[in-house]
Formats: C-alpha cells, sequence, structure tokens
C-alpha cells in the first residue's frame, strides 16, 4: 500500500477495540504473529502495519524501525489510526544486571533514559516469577546499541535499570502525552556473558536490515565475524520464539480488563 491511512482488520468497525503492538523489527514479532491470525499487512510512511485477531481479540501492530524518533511516529501513527485502547511496546532488549539471562523477559514497572534523569512509573499488576526467567523492573532506553558489558554495569549502576532497549522510552512518552494506557515487554538477546562483537554497530541499518557494504568490509577486516554475527543472529531468534510465546498471555489478560471495564 502506499501513504492512505492504514485500515482496520477486516470485519472491525471503529467502536472495536484494538490492542496496538509496537515493535522495531519484523524479527521481533515474527513468531508472535504465527501464533495468531494475521489477516492484512498495509505499508505506508516507512512503517508496516498488521492487522490481526487472537481469538476475539483485535490487534494492531506498526514495525516501525529502530531508535526512539521511529518509535514515537509510529506510536502517533497506531493511535491516529485506531485508537487503542492499550499500547504494548514488544522486541529486543539487553539485559544489565546478572540474574537477567539470554531469552528471559523483562516487563518494565517503568521506563527512563540513560541519565536516570527522567523515568515515567508504569502501574503494573504483573507479578515477577525470576526463577521462570520472568522479570518485573526499570527498563532504560539508548540512542544506540549498548555493546559492551562494562557499559551495560555502568548503565544499570546509573540508573537502576534491568534491561536496556531503543524504542520503549519514545513509546511510552507518546502514549503518556495522548492519555493511551502502556505496557513494555521485552526479550533478552544478549545477556551480561559476552560483549557483542564490535561490528554490529556499523552493519545494522534503521528497520534491522545488513547494510550489505558494511558487512563486506567487516568480514574482510575480521573473517572471524562471520561466527559472531551468526550467534548473535541466533540468539535473536531463539530470543523472538520466547517472546511470541509470552505475549498471547498478555493480550489475553488486556482483553479481559478491557471486557470488565466496557
Amino acid at each position: 500500500m502506499s501513504d492512505q491511512e492504514p485500515s482496520l482488520p477486516e470485519n472491525a468497525t471503529p467502536e472495536d477495540p484494538v490492542i496496538g503492538i509496537v515493535c522495531a523489527l519484523h524479527l521481533e514479532s515474527a513468531p508472535f504473529l504465527r501464533r495468531i491470525e494475521e489477516i492484512r499487512s498495509d505499508s505506508g510512511n516507512g512503517f508496516t502495519f498488521r492487522g490481526c485477531r487472537q481469538d476475539g481479540t483485535r490487534i494492531c501492530l506498526v514495525e516501525g524501525g529502530t531508535g526512539l524518533t521511529r518509535a514515537r511516529q509510529a506510536t502517533h501513527a497506531l493511535i491516529d489510526a485506531f485508537q487503542p485502547p492499550w499500547i504494548l511496546s514488544i522486541g529486543f532488549s539487553g539485559a544489565l544486571v546478572d540474574d537477567v539471562k539470554l531469552g528471559h523477559i523483562v516487563v518494565a514497572n517503568s521506563v527512563g533514559d540513560a541519565t536516570g534523569a527522567k523515568k515515567l512509573a508504569i502501574d503494573l499488576k504483573m507479578k515477577a516469577a525470576p526463577e521462570k526467567g520472568l522479570h518485573v523492573g526499570p527498563i532504560v532506553a539508548t540512542d544506540q546499541i549498548v555493546r559492551l558489558v562494562s557499559e551495560k554495569r555502568e548503565l544499570a549502576q546509573r540508573t537502576g535499570a534491568f534491561a536496556v532497549d531503543m524504542e520503549s522510552l519514545g513509546v511510552a512518552e507518546v502514549c503518556r502525552e495522548r492519555r493511551v494506557p502502556f505496557m513494555a515487554v521485552r526479550v533478552i538477546t544478549d545477556d551480561l556473558t559476552e560483549d557483542l562483537p564490535p561490528e554490529v554497530l556499523a552493519i545494522l541499518g534503521p528497520k534491522g536490515t545488513v547494510r550489505a557494504g558494511a558487512l563486506v568490509g567487516s568480514i574482510l577486516k575480521r573473517p572471524g565475524c562471520v561466527k559472531d554475527l551468526m550467534k548473535m543472529r541466533e540468539n535473536a531468534q531463539k530470543a523472538a520464539t520466547r517472546l511470541g510465546a509470552f505475549l498471547p498471555g498478555v493480550v489475553e489478560g488486556l482483553a479481559k480488563t478491557l471486557k470488565t471495564t466496557a
């Protein structure tokens, strides 16, 4: 599609509640989409909108690209088109504390910036279950990937956050401004056991695509990076599968909330 306003899922009416979901990359949402019914997909203004249904609950998921600016724009577009009663920020994140491991889920009770000066609280009733890989705690946003374990530890000490991403704060700020209830549900793709490869900062584009020229240059400079990058992608795919298995329960819980408050 082009730049026309995205449409509701088939058979929906403007009065039907549509739970909104914002993510950066299709890789993050693909396993979840395979578990539910995807009805249609529309693209415009650099975003992809996916109209879906989980049982009787209508969902609109927007893939907006990485970073706070893209996240804010995607959230505004989602609210303008669908007026969702809830919005979720979902996707990948990096662990900032030792107890949060690869593949664990972090549900935010606040989102903040890297300085620790800005923090938006989230009224959340979900209970943590660390023994099952489910954590409830602060998430912090940065404007680029935090690659080094030492940088992650410093960020945790400064902010008290459990995890770091590049979008949740942007989504939360728009939701706060426009008075839409908000949740952030993130899955860990990299923990404190090792640094990410240095090439990751150069080769990933804003929509998660690989910059071919940068990749070739990285391989020529350090052939061993191929193994590291393949491992990183494998970890991301496993994490996305974990997120995809967790999200249907979140959507079901929100749907019940909407029915009781209707």
